[in-house]
């Protein structure tokens, strides 16, 4: 069937013009509430409310600099009263113009609709945040209440037709309305949004997305938090330091804190990263101990032993998305949802994926050849199991390349990464300087808070940082804005990153993997994205882009990390001030070449999989996640026991809530465009050279206001190739 429309959009996002991660996140949580609610309150009540309101910090402006969240004020009783006087505030704008009496033009219609909802905006900035970083039962509960609020005020907007012939009206004539090249961009981004919403069907199948939407939003937040629930139920609690064999002295003790802080004094917790694999099997020699762990990661979320069962969700999500995609015209939910994107088609998708295969299949094969070797020379006769991999990865390193992340974990302490790493990398790169300040307000006494400076010493924006792990936060690591920069309000960028590093004993410093320091740049890829966005409109402004191209500043960053001259700039041992030996830097770089085809064949499978599962007509939907995964797995060869999907369906909360369902390949896809980049900017001067500035000016100020292909190639001068995505990976050589 032939789609209804094959033209640029990124989200039905427009509530309040958000796009922050919490917003983009998910088109099916996206949303609203109906704005009858509180219109037949007693008396007794809207009194009640309204002392409430005048306490509430979301019903005065914010006094903080650029508008800052004042997290002092803000407790959980504030918001849900924020939200539904947010909502009704901007159906009442949205009313306003579409029974406008004058003749639609950008002004009264595009740019009035960026005007609209901003108080919505403000608390939703907040609370969705919150929902990740620090929640708690009140906040769920509230979220599980507000989100088919969320979805129905959405579709009130997006459903409301006199509003919609008011944007077609302009759109039918944008080639007559002397606009420039953002205005352009938003207007066709508008209508299209519209259109993806459904405002083109009929009253009855305008009723069922309603009802769609109500109901995939309700279960995205369901699914959010057990993945929270059940990350937390399945920690693998040790009874004997033995069994903990091969980690220091400070990961027992942190194990050991953590499990009394559980109410298990004298016995150990370990805690579960979000992906399939967990990093800390790498250093636990008893291989039952890496089997429990691996083993309660791996099956979360499928209802094994009486645990959270998330089966239930998936099934019905996927048969929702389905089923509202064929109401939009579109075969599957992949084509809906890829059509926006730069790969435009599930086809495109799968291509990159499936090219890629091959030389990646045989580069594991060889990894698993002298992992297998080691297991036989330890006197495991055994296949490789996935519980294997990690520990045995970590030794092929020390025996092939004689360094260990045990050896190197000493010269990454946080503090000095964070400062001689990450801001140092900033500063050279772009300018700008960062300064920590103590007093403004946070949500968590981990959460610290920095002002950002450009190189003319003009404030830019501030700068939240949440680094470490806590129970009330959520896996993963991510960025997200409280405040978006655009000229139309006068608003600079309060910008937050948050991850989930381990935290050290008390009183100890943090060391931390090279994992969390390529995350840790990463992240702060989003946020110069966001920091040097430089738009007029809200809805364009900073990581506004599509869902393909958005991982592509932040991937972009993670090579300077372990580029010779910032590592030299950073990597010091804690104890000593010695800088890391040059021979233990060479081996070091050298070894990261190694487990690239693991790295890579889970990406893979997980990519895969996320696509089979959104490729599916309403009643292809199987009746079984389990026996699904696996068939989907052995259909495109990557069955590999030993080498499982980075995400199983029962935890992929990339995709189950909504943020990169169908678009998990966007990693790969940006990681196309900044591999290029990374290259051409070496061969062009390097880190501050000429071009650092062009791709700060090209790519990361220009937010969602022009079609991305055309921002890369205004700063390439031309299209990309793979040969830098093939060298990254070690699937290829730089010759």
């Amino acid at each position: 069937m032939k789609p209804i429309i094959t033209s640029f959009a990124v989200s039905t996002c427009l509530v309040a013009s958000l796009f922050s991660a919490s917003c983009s996140s998910s088109a099916d949580t996206v949303g609203a509430e109906q704005h009858t609610s509180l219109q037949n309150q007693p008396a007794a009540e809207l009194q009640t409310s309204n002392m409430i309101n005048q306490e509430n910090p979301f019903f005065r402006p914010s006094p903080l600099p650029f508008k800052a969240p004042e997290f002092n004020l803000i407790n959980n009783e504030h918001y849900m009263p924020a939200f539904e006087q947010g909502m009704r505030e901007q159906l009442k704008e949205i009313e306003a113009i579409a029974s406008n009496p004058d003749a639609p033009d950008f002004d009264n219609t595009i740019a009035e609709m960026e005007r609209t909802g901003k108080r919505l905006t403000r608390v939703q900035r907040v609370f969705f945040n919150m929902t990740s970083a620090h929640t708690n039962s009140e906040i769920q509960r509230i979220q599980a209440e507000l989100s088919p609020k969320l979805a129905e005020h959405s579709d009130n907007i997006y459903l409301n037709g006199a509003l919609f012939e008011r944007v077609r009206t302009l759109h039918n004539n944008i080639d007559e309305l002397d606009l420039n090249p953002e205005q352009g961009q938003l207007l066709k981004r508008t209508f299209e949004n519209f259109v993806r919403a459904g405002a083109l069907l009929t009253d009855e199948q305008q009723q069922r997305v309603r009802e769609i939407n109500g109901r995939l939003s309700a279960l995205g937040t369901q699914f959010s938090e057990n993945m929270l629930n059940t990350t937390r139920e399945r920690a693998v609690l040790i009874s004997s330091v033995e069994e903990l064999d091969g980690l220091s002295s400070s990961q027992i003790e942190a194990a050991k804190q953590a499990a009394k802080a559980r109410g298990h004094e004298g016995k150990y917790l370990l805690n579960l990263t979000n992906t399939t694999r967990q990093p800390i099997t790498a250093s636990l020699n008893n291989r039952e101990t890496r089997r429990k762990v691996w083993e309660a990661s791996a099956y979360r979320g499928l209802g094994r032993d009486g645990h959270i069962d998330n089966q239930p969700l998936i099934l019905e999500i996927a048969r929702l998305r389905a089923e509202r995609a064929q109401l939009l015209g579109f075969d599957h939910f992949a084509a809906y949802r890829l059509e926006p994107n730069m790969a435009g088609t599930p086809e495109a998708a799968y291509k990159i994926l499936l090219d890629m295969l091959p030389a990646v299949k045989e580069n594991t094969r060889k990894e698993a050849m002298q992992i297998q070797e080691l297991m036989f020379y330890d006197g495991i006769e055994d296949d490789v199991k996935p519980w294997d991999w990690e520990y045995y990865a970590e030794k092929v390193r020390l025996s092939e390349y004689n360094v260990s992340d045990a050896e190197i974990r000493p010269y990454f302490e946080l503090e000095r990464v964070i400062h001689d790493g990450m801001f140092y990398t900033m500063k050279k790169q772009y300018g700008i300087t960062f300064e920590e300040r103590f007093d403004l307000p946070v949500y968590h006494p981990d959460v610290r808070v920095f002002d950002v400076f450009g190189s003319d010493g003009e404030q830019i924006g501030l700068f939240y940082a949440d680094y470490f792990a806590r129970d009330s936060k959520r896996g993963g690591a991510w960025m997200s804005s409280y405040v978006v920069q655009n000229h139309m309000f006068g608003h600079k960028p309060v910008i937050v990153n948050v991850l989930n590093i381990p935290p050290p004993p008390e009183g100890e410093p943090a060391l931390i993997s090279l994992g969390n320091v390529t995350t840790l740049f990463h992240e702060m890829g989003h946020a110069v994205h966001g920091l040097f966005s430089d738009v007029y409109h809200p809805s364009l402004a900073g990581t506004a882009t599509p869902r393909d191209f958005v991982e592509f500043p932040s991937t972009f960053e993670e090579d300077w990390a372990i580029q010779p001259e910032i590592l030299a700039n950073y990597a010091f041992h804690y104890e000593t001030g010695e800088p890391i030996p040059g021979d233990l830097l060479e081996r070091f770089l050298q070894a990261q070449q190694f487990n690239q085809g693991f790295d890579t064949f889970e990406y893979l499978a997980a990519s895969l999989l996320d696509l089979d599962w959104h490729t599916l007509a309403p009643s292809e939907i199987p009746d079984s996640v389990e026996a699904f995964e696996k068939a989907s797995l052995q259909r495109h060869g990557v069955d590999w026991e030993f080498v499982p999907p980075r995400y199983t369906s029962g935890i992929f909360n990339h995709v189950w809530p909504g943020g990169y369902a169908s678009s998990y390949y966007a990693y790969i896809w940006s990681e196309v465009l900044a591999a290029d980049a990374f290259r051409y900017v070496l061969s062009q001067g390097g880190i501050g050279s000429e071009a650092s500035q062009r791709y700060r000016k090209t790519i990361l100020s220009r937010g969602g206001s022009q079609d991305p292909m055309e921002l890369y190639r205004e700063f390439r001068g031309q299209d990309p190739t793979v040969d830098g995505l093939l060298i990254r990976r070690g699937l290829a050589t730089d010759n």
